[in-house]
């Protein structure tokens, strides 16, 4: 075996030192606060079914996808699904990319050019971090969900390129969301494009789980949005919504999408269900309105608890519990384990150091006594 870099060695040494280093961990059988299965749609027997049923009635006998969407790997399932996208999501046109990753340094690595400007929020994902990374524009960050310091900064940068603003409509690590509204009012002010990831919004907001734009109907204004369905879905894959020059761009431009393998029936297939049980489910059995619920009486009981302080403000399944240091949120998330709760602590550098936190994600099934009794535990461990 090759002896490991020493420069490797020191970085590793470094997370050790700050009591950050990450490991793998196999999934246990505690209750789930942790899994972005915001619906429990990726253990769900009927979708799994659905997805059989179909695929043998359509005779797909497939395992894999042979090569990428440009090649041997646009199988003409792809054009049923993204059919439906486009009609769920009252989108002009779709293009799944294999994750939401993927569809973000595919977007941004490809779309904005030499000369452009990207203002992005300043807590924005790291894949979208990364494909601005790629990009040969010109990227400036704007403090949180801060509207006026977005205007400040569109009144100036150089108005030569084409300007970029980029959100999240639900942060994935404080679960809280922008005023989608005021922003597109600023960017059509000052001629720019605004692209919103809607990962954690979709299959938590809106009618049928549609996301935050088309809840606040707004979805025509919007240049590009980036769907994820390995979150409230319950499977694996994104794709980019948008008009139908922009998919023919995407397709000739966005590397990611061109020089990747594409995604196998079974996903495929998968995708098309879990959107059919969002919007087919009888009202006793709707996981939407019950994830809706839970949220509303996890909050109540973080209020009970006189925890309200520590919690970041969030109508969303996410709701993150600041405990600043390291060695602090990882002894009580581990106490928390150890009662049969699985509540992780996000450290640095994933959130700014300093704003270490327990993430707790709710779903359709969590019961109200489960929510109940980790708040309470929580409430002594912080005491």
């Amino acid at each position: 075996m090759e002896k490991f870099p020493h420069t490797l060695t020191a970085k590793l040494q470094q997370r050790i030192e700050h009591n950050a280093i990450r490991s793998l961990h196999v999934t246990t059988n505690l209750i789930d606060f942790s899994s972005n299965d915001y619906l429990g749609f990726s253990k769900s027997a009927t979708i799994f079914e659905e997805t059989h049923r179909y695929l043998v009635e359509q005779n797909i006998k497939e395992n894999g996808a042979t090569g990428s969407r440009l090649l041997s790997g646009n199988h003409p399932l792809y054009d049923v699904v993204e059919a439906m996208l486009c009609d769920f999501h009252e989108s002009e046109a779709a293009t799944i990319f294999n994750s939401g990753y993927d569809a973000n340094i595919g977007f941004f690595s490809s779309v904005p050019q030499r000369g452009d400007i990207i203002l992005y929020d300043e807590f924005i994902h790291a894949s979208i971090r990364d494909g601005i990374t790629m990009s040969h524009a010109k990227s400036y960050k704007f403090k949180h969900n801060n509207i006026a310091h977005l205007e400040e900064m569109l009144k100036r940068v150089q108005q030569d390129g084409t300007i970029y603003v980029v959100t999240e409509s639900v942060f994935s690590m404080d679960g809280d969301t922008p005023d989608l509204k005021t922003m597109i009012a600023l960017c059509k002010t000052h001629s720019a494009y605004i692209v919103v990831d809607e990962a954690h919004a979709v299959g938590v907001l809106g009618n049928n789980g549609c996301g935050a734009i088309q809840n606040l109907e707004i979805q025509h204004h919007i240049f590009a949005r980036i769907v994820t369905f390995g979150k409230a879905i319950g499977c694996h894959g994104a794709a980019i919504l948008g008009s139908n020059e922009l998919k023919t761009y995407l397709v000739n431009f966005a590397r990611s999408l061109i020089y990747t393998t594409a995604l196998p029936p079974h996903s495929l297939v998968t995708i098309k269900m879990s959107y059919a049980a969002m919007q087919n489910v009888p009202k006793e059995l709707n996981h939407l309105e019950r994830l809706q619920q839970n949220i509303q009486y996890f909050k109540s009981q973080v209020a009970i608890h006189n925890l309200e302080d520590l919690f970041i403000v969030s109508n969303s399944a996410i709701q993150s519990c600041i405990i600043n240091g390291a060695t602090n949120v990882k002894l009580i998330a581990a106490k928390l384990q150890e009662k049969g709760f699985d509540v992780k602590p996000i450290l640095a550098p994933t959130i700014p150091k300093g704003k270490e936190r327990l993430r707790f994600c709710l779903h359709a099934y969590n019961s109200e006594q489960e929510m109940k009794d980790v708040l309470s535990l929580l409430s002594i461990f912080v005491a």
